[in-house]
């Protein structure tokens, strides 16, 4: 009998990081507690602490979220080599649901606005939160097919990489060449290594170290060096088969799964998401990027990701998940657009000014909780409307 492939780090991502998204939810909303309390001013100053050459909230979005990119580079890799996006009909669904969970958030974000200088944070709601979308998953158990956890999976990870290229080509400050020459250097040192068939990961980690200071320094930001170092360390894919646990990638990733779910993510939504509501003006709620924000998330995200699911079925390149019904899969479109994690780290690269990091944080927050109750509630009611649908055979 073929043994039966174990879960691998994205698979096991369906339960782990659903408890992650719990605990993610648990850290955003203490951050607004302690922001909104006696605590606050001493949160505030704690962010802004140097610790070297960097303050605090620098160290956590510039170095600690390295270590989180890196798991992402890992993910894309190996579920495109050896996992659920290895051949292009798989690839197909997700990577347009993405596409359209993209461009339609940032065009929504610049109908507010378009002209203005705040057109820089048409990136903000393109982001998917895997981690607090499938945590709201996971509140409604079996009602939700495991088929759409593993859609809602795939269409993050491929946003994941848009979001990547997004950093990488939009929000590069300056280049100071020499470093940029060195990280290049030393990104080609791991690619030999990777030539060379090396397979142990110490190599790999201190030349990523050392690729980390030199992007850091060089103007690109830093947090592209853990996807480019995800991208060299080697990977045996065993398509069908039991993973290889002589596999570098593999081991790498699931030592890092649990640190960055259960720690790193978290620690990030409780250094960002703080907002002090108590000095706010009442139409900072009506502002621009507030607006932007919000309902890129949760229209934008719905009816881009929606629409392209529903046009790549009629067309016949892609088949509805299975098992889900129609209204299941709009209410998973819905919660693609709790942007939480990644849109957050966009608005800082985006806004440097507390007041429109201010309003990029209300609407992150409202988007990404709008998103998730109403997708939540439509989720819970979906499963007798998909009775309804496969009695009739309606597609």
């Amino acid at each position: 009998m073929r043994q039966a492939r174990p879960l691998s780090a994205i698979r096991t991502a369906l339960t782990s990081e659903a408890g992650g998204g719990l605990v993610l939810m648990a850290a955003a909303a203490l951050a607004l507690v302690v922001a909104n309390s006696a605590l606050g001013p001493a949160y505030e100053h704690a962010l802004h602490v140097h610790l070297g050459p960097l303050s605090l909230l620098h160290w956590i979005n510039d170095g600690l979220m390295v270590i989180f990119f890196l798991l992402v580079g890992l993910e894309i890799k190996r579920e495109a080599l050896d996992g659920r996006l290895r051949t292009w009909p798989d690839r197909i669904l997700p990577g347009l649901a993405a596409l359209g969970g993209m461009v339609v958030p940032a065009l929504v974000y610049l109908a507010f606005n378009a002209g203005q200088p705040t057109a820089r944070g048409w990136a903000i709601p393109a982001a998917t939160d895997i981690a607090f979308a499938l945590g709201v998953l996971a509140l409604l158990g079996s009602r939700a097919p495991v088929s759409l956890k593993v859609f809602l999976s795939a269409v993050a990870i491929v946003d994941d990489l848009g979001a990547v290229i997004i950093i990488a080509l939009f929000y590069t400050g300056g280049l100071d060449l020499p470093m940029l020459a060195g990280a290049g250097l030393t990104l080609a040192a791991l690619i030999a290594l990777n030539r060379l068939g090396v397979t142990r990961l110490a190599p790999y980690l201190v030349l990523g170290a050392v690729l980390w200071f030199l992007v850091l320094r060089s103007g690109v930001h830093a947090t592209v060096a853990g996807v480019l170092l995800a991208l060299t360390v080697p990977i045996r894919p065993s398509p069908g088969r039991p993973e290889d646990p002589t596999s570098p990638l593999h081991r790498l990733e699931h030592a890092l799964m649990p640190w960055v779910t259960y720690a790193i993510v978290p620690i990030f939504g409780f250094a960002n998401a703080g907002v002090n509501l108590g000095g706010l003006a009442p139409d900072a709620l009506l502002h621009p990027v507030t607006l932007g924000v919000a309902l890129g998330l949760f229209l934008g995200k719905q009816i881009g990701v929606f629409a392209s699911v529903r046009l790549a079925v009629a067309a016949g390149l892609a088949q509805r998940p299975a098992g889900a019904s129609w209204a299941q899969v709009y209410g998973v479109a819905i919660l693609c657009g709790i942007g939480f994690t990644m849109s957050l780290f966009i608005g800082g690269l985006a806004f440097a000014d507390a007041a429109h990091a201010t309003e990029t944080k209300l609407g992150v927050l409202a988007g990404s909780l709008l998103s998730g109750l109403v997708g939540a509630v439509l989720l819970g009611l979906a499963p007798a409307r998909a009775r309804v649908a496969a009695r009739a055979g309606a597609e």
